[in-house]
């Protein structure tokens, strides 16, 4: 088995974007495929590495530029990009199913079986895409942001929708939660929501070391949450 990362520089709803697809080059059928949806930062080395992981899980993973070719949050606005789709959510929509159009096209993959996995702001773009009712079969969504955008939900919501969440996440406390899963209920999802008692927001990334911000990585949660993640996808695709 070789895990094969590939550069694919695509054109979408406002712009130019440079995504990443991971895939073990020695399958010989298509494969379930997954969108890796980043944080704050946009597409980065820790997204590249959560597709070549999908990979060797037996799927194909890609990580997804939803700001554009280029465009990277700067060390004095690191919100600058994120703060511009969270005004725009039916723009991020657009962007959200062009990725995943990006994805079923890719020969690699078995179009029929794909879902979403993202992390904080690509934890709610991944929640965005089960409201919206993207042609999708699950999402997963790591310590993520929990408001709904400005257009109405789809009903029912047909994916399966995974909320992995630090129970002191100050950016989703838990009355967010709650509202989440009320939320879900009335669109008649098939939801869970696993919480980790000691893990605050970005608990999965091993960067995350903000503790003023409640912002730590947590490293029990991040091995829990993605054995949560396997188990979960394993069962939408029927393996």
């Amino acid at each position: 088995m070789a895990i094969v990362r590939e550069n694919i520089v695509h054109e979408g709803p406002g712009g130019t974007f440079e995504s990443g697809l991971a895939y073990d080059d020695a399958a010989e059928q298509p494969r379930p495929g997954v969108l890796v949806l980043p944080n704050v930062l946009g597409r980065k080395e820790f997204d590249d590495r959560k597709a070549e992981a999908l990979a060797g899980l037996g799927y194909v993973g890609l990580a997804v530029d939803l700001f554009g070719q280029g465009k990277r949050p700067s060390p004095d606005n690191r919100t600058e990009y994120m703060d511009f789709l969270n005004a725009d959510r039916p723009l991020l929509r657009d962007r959200l199913h062009a990725a995943l159009a990006l994805l079923k096209a890719a020969p690699q993959v078995d179009s029929a079986r794909t879902a979403a996995i993202g992390f904080c702001f690509g934890g709610k773009c991944a929640l965005d895409l089960a409201r919206s009712g993207a042609d999708l079969l699950g999402v997963v969504s790591f310590h993520g942001v929990y408001d709904q955008p400005s257009y109405d939900n789809v009903t029912p919501i047909r994916a399966k929708v995974l909320v992995l969440h630090g129970w002191r996440d100050p950016i989703a406390p838990p009355d967010a939660t709650v509202a989440l899963g009320e939320e879900l209920s009335r669109g008649g999802a098939d939801w869970q929501i696993h919480m980790y008692g000691e893990a605050g927001h970005g608990f999965a990334d091993p960067a995350a070391n903000a503790p003023e911000r409640g912002v730590v990585y947590e490293p029990k949660a991040d091995r829990r949450s993605w054995r949560a993640m396997e188990d979960f996808l394993a069962e939408i695709f029927g393996a």
